[in-house]
């Protein structure tokens, strides 16, 4: 019988690999469908109307019923402060740093979890799990091509929509315990949508008229990205369920070791020292919290 932390980490995993293939297949698809904001309000729109679909299928609309004022402003809040505030600064500071800036500064992300999580959801941190999160941070910093933080308002974009993420993080781990995994992903994706839908209307008048009508390859690559992002926001919010929020955040660093090997197999077809160096790091790391992990269970199933 597996642990709660053990399907938290296992779904991270998963959430992980997603990530990681769904930012290989992103570099494609913001080429294809442009304004690369429109792009991201579509991709939310898409996964919004998907779960819209799964909760009529299943019936679970009606635990909309159920929730109590407190969460409905908890769901609000993920939405903007998760769903669609940061993709709006992510995306236009993005197009002003280099690619590798951005990437960098995302993952931080796992820092200010880690910040936000010990205040206000009292978890703990061992000094080896703190040694394997810093293994898995440091592990993206062994990279070529930067060349060093500008402090330019376009990293400053990128950072607050770090921050941003997560103290959504935080908020979702919050009701997680009490609201089903996929109302949340609703409130997400539904309340991003449409923040970001009129963000699009009011920066890019017309776009939207435009963006109805996709050629063939663009819906390919819409269609490929939404079902990615699914996945995604599924996997995730049920890994924040389960295990601490630092820990699944610490996993997803993960994503960056699928994203350059997909690189390395259909675009620079080469793996040098560097990326080595960088896997085994991030291997390390992750190791090093599942013996952490496999530890705490088998104290668990001794008393």
């Amino acid at each position: 019988m597996l642990s709660n932390q053990t399907k938290g980490i296992n779904l991270a995993i998963v959430t992980a690999l997603i990530s990681g293939v769904s930012i290989f297949v992103n570099k494609f698809a913001v080429d294809a469908v442009r304004p690369p904001l429109f792009f991201t309000a579509a991709k939310n729109a898409g996964v919004a109307l998907l779960i819209l679909g799964i909760f009529l299928a299943t019936g679970k609309w009606q635990q909309i019923k159920k929730l109590k004022k407190g969460e409905f402003v908890y769901l609000l809040l993920i939405g903007i402060i998760g769903g669609s505030l940061p993709f709006y600064l992510y995306f236009t500071g993005l197009s002003q740093i280099p690619a590798i800036n951005a990437a960098l500064i995302h993952k931080t992300l796992v820092l200010w979890v880690a910040l936000l999580a010990v205040p206000f959801l009292k978890e703990k941190m061992s000094k080896v799990q703190i040694a394997g999160v810093l293994l898995l941070f440091s592990a993206n910093f062994i990279i070529g091509g930067f060349k060093g933080f500008q402090f330019s308002r376009g990293e400053l974009f990128v950072l607050i929509a770090t921050i941003l993420w997560a103290v959504e993080n935080i908020l979702a781990k919050k009701i997680l315990p009490r609201v089903d995994p996929d109302l949340i992903v609703a409130a997400r994706m539904g309340v991003g949508a449409v923040v970001l839908l009129s963000a699009v209307a009011v920066t890019a008048p017309g776009v939207l008229s435009r963006g109805l009508v996709f050629t063939p390859t663009q819906w390919f690559w819409m269609i490929l990205t939404v079902a990615l992002l699914l996945g995604y926001v599924m996997s995730w919010y049920r890994a924040l369920k389960f295990a601490p929020a630092v820990s699944v955040t610490s996993v997803l660093v993960v994503s960056t070791l699928v994203t350059n090997a997909l690189s390395a197999i259909f675009i620079t077809h080469s793996w040098n020292v560097i990326l080595t160096i960088q896997s085994l790091l991030m291997m390390l790391g992750m190791g090093i919290l599942w013996l952490v992990d496999r530890k705490r269970y088998k104290v668990l199933l001794a008393l």
